[in-house]
């Protein structure tokens, strides 16, 4: 069953997933980012390039010809089959394929409006019997 990790108060969600993605990858795990459309990837694609100026993230987008091999791929559409690790959720519905993945992790905002949403979500993954971890970023 797909663990989830529940993010709140994060300030940058963008910098989160770098950061997210920089641990990832150190346990050599794979993300699927899912992102609402391709401004929004190029945004956090701009993070995962300067994150920090000695660190190498190694991302694409889904349906290049490298995804498959690619630790961190970006997409707004279900990923093709062969990604099942770790899915990082940065739209407002719960992905209808998210049980596909070993694990799910769902960013919150400080904005109102992102924190209803994200109650909802938490409250139809918990109604499910899914197992949820919460982090707290305002807490350091």
């Amino acid at each position: 069953m797909t663990r989830i990790d529940f993010y709140f108060n994060v300030a940058d969600k963008f910098r989160e997933i770098a950061e997210l993605a920089e641990i990832a990858l150190a346990r050599q795990r794979r993300l699927f980012v899912y992102i609402a459309d391709d401004d929004a990837a190029a945004r956090l694609e701009l993070a995962l390039w300067t994150h920090r100026p000695t660190s190498f993230l190694p991302h694409c987008r889904d349906g290049h010809a490298l995804a498959a091999e690619t630790p961190i791929v970006l997409g707004w559409a279900p990923p093709a089959p062969g990604h099942g690790d770790v899915l990082v959720n940065l739209t407002m519905e719960q992905p209808a394929f998210f049980s596909r993945f070993r694990g799910l992790v769902e960013l919150v905002g400080t904005a109102e409006d992102d924190r209803v949403l994200a109650r909802e979500r938490y409250r139809y993954y918990r109604d499910r019997g899914y197992e949820i971890r919460d982090h707290d970023r305002a807490q350091g």
